[in-house]
């Protein structure tokens, strides 16, 4: 069990054999010592190869050598205080503290006759650059995005809120993995109640390891109604969306090593919004939001209600004969529909894992063999092909994956009931599909579909229709 009072020693070598044993110093190949000589005392770096900041390290031993014998402070805090010519350092009392810094990459410093670890912060993590997310683009706007390093995140938040009011509290979770998660909101904008209960579902975890990051952190929020597959979260690779996100008074977590923010609590409205709703004058946003909602809706209902005028020719009418299939069908609509649905997520599955210089042939390839040779073999009808290559692109016109894959599950459920009861199956799938919108909870407990369900007028057309920016219309009203 961790002891959280000072368990450490004045005495230099008792303190050293204490890290080596707790680290396993001799073991581990990246976990580095420095034995060093400061004011006639003995001393010792700690620090993990890799994460340490060379030049910085140097200037700080060079200073540290020239203290003299007669000027060495007594105690660890005046040593902080008088003699350390650095930003970010704060004293170490107690074994979770000391694990959590020097495992996070945080250089310690040991010294004899001190009973406290001083850790001096000037770690740097390997990272990409912060390029636009290849997922999360827009037409206009910025073009920077997160990377996997959290306090690269946090920077270019901080960038574009510049208001004492924004709060940002680190936590440690998991065990094993001892994983940072950021916490960020607008102190006097966030909803308190909703705050406090988020605090106390982070404290209350249980986990060795966030092994995939916010997907664990988030099952281990949200753990009930897991059958559901709408997102309870909204996810965002991009820095503007999370910024407005937060001045709106909703909550950011940035969990290390993810480059994406989970934005909370969420509605079905929140996750279908796009960054370009706000980067183009009202009406073009508004058009863009309203075609968003209406190529999803229609990607749900397309497949199913085809399947339905196949399965009763006569209530198709006159206008829309065109419709019919007249060739010959040798494998039954409802499994071709089926058989694409798989096929589609095959073809999305094999791009990601191919190589990118194989990527084009690839996609040469499978547009050959799925288009003519599948309707020429006879396996597919080309009235199929064209309605599940309207489905698959439809799926990209929304950039959350959750959203995506859930409407996916909802339109095969809506053929599956289409196929085996006809107009009663396809009726009760829609009702099925609107009844898990509608029971669907945000994490805080409210509507899914609010401003719907409770009806806010003022809201549903700030919804439905870009009329200004929301900060903007806060201001103004």
């Amino acid at each position: 069990m961790t002891n959280k009072t000072n368990t450490f020693s004045k005495d230099f070598s008792k303190n050293k054999q204490y890290i080596d044993d707790l680290f396993q110093v001799q073991k581990s190949f990246d976990l580095i010592y420095r034995v060093i000589t400061i004011g006639g005392r003995q001393a010792c770096f700690y620090f993990i190869d890799g994460f340490c900041k060379d030049e910085v390290m140097e200037k700080i031993m060079e200073f540290l050598y020239l203290i003299p014998v007669e000027e060495m402070p007594q105690t660890a805090h005046d040593f902080l205080k008088n003699k350390l010519p650095y930003g970010e350092i704060d004293l170490i009392s107690d074994e979770e503290n000391l694990i959590q810094r020097l495992l996070s990459g945080v250089p310690i410093l040991i010294v004899d006759g001190y009973d406290k670890f001083l850790a001096m912060d000037f770690r740097t993590y390997p990272a990409r650059s912060v390029d636009e997310p290849e997922k999360d683009k827009v037409m206009r706007g910025s073009k920077d995005g997160f990377v996997e390093t959290v306090v690269y995140n946090t920077a270019l938040i901080r960038r574009r809120i510049r208001s004492p009011q924004l709060v940002m509290e680190m936590n440690a979770i998991g065990k094993s993995s001892r994983t940072d998660v950021v916490i960020a909101y607008m102190s006097d904008r966030v909803d308190k109640k909703i705050l406090e209960d988020i605090k106390k579902r982070l404290r209350n975890i249980e986990v060795d390891a966030l092994t995939m990051n916010q997907e664990s952190l988030a099952e281990c929020l949200y753990q009930h109604k897991w059958y559901n597959p709408f997102p309870k979260f909204k996810f965002t690779e991009r820095p503007d969306t999370t910024a407005a996100s937060i001045l709106e008074g909703s909550i950011v977590i940035l969990v290390d090593t993810s480059p994406s923010a989970m934005i909370l609590p969420t509605s079905v409205f929140d996750i279908i919004e796009d960054a370009d709703d706000y980067y183009f004058p009202p009406i073009t946003g508004t058009y863009l939001r309203l075609s968003r909602i209406i190529i999803n809706i229609i990607a749900v209902l397309m497949t199913p209600t085809f399947l339905l005028l196949f399965l009763n020719p006569e209530w198709i009418p006159e206008s829309l004969q065109f419709i019919r299939i007249t060739e010959p069908v040798n494998v039954p609509i409802f499994l071709q529909f089926l058989i694409l649905e798989f096929a589609i997520d095959g073809l999305r599955l094999a791009s990601l894992n191919t190589p990118t210089m194989f990527s084009t042939p690839l996609s040469v390839v499978a547009g050959i063999v799925l288009g003519d040779y599948t309707v020429s073999s006879g396996w597919f009808n080309s009235e199929v092909m064209l309605y599940m290559a309207f489905v698959a692109v439809a799926n990209y016109t929304q950039v959350s994956f959750e959203l995506g894959y859930a409407l996916k599950f909802m339109r095969i459920i809506l053929l599956c009931l289409t196929a085996g009861f006809g107009i009663y199956g396809y009726i009760a799938g829609i009702l099925f599909t609107l009844l898990c919108i509608v029971r669907n909870k945000t994490i805080s407990g409210k509507s899914y579909i609010y401003p719907l369900l409770p009806f806010n007028r003022k809201q549903v057309m700030r919804r439905f229709f870009r009329i200004s920016l929301p900060n903007v219309q806060k201001k103004n009203s």
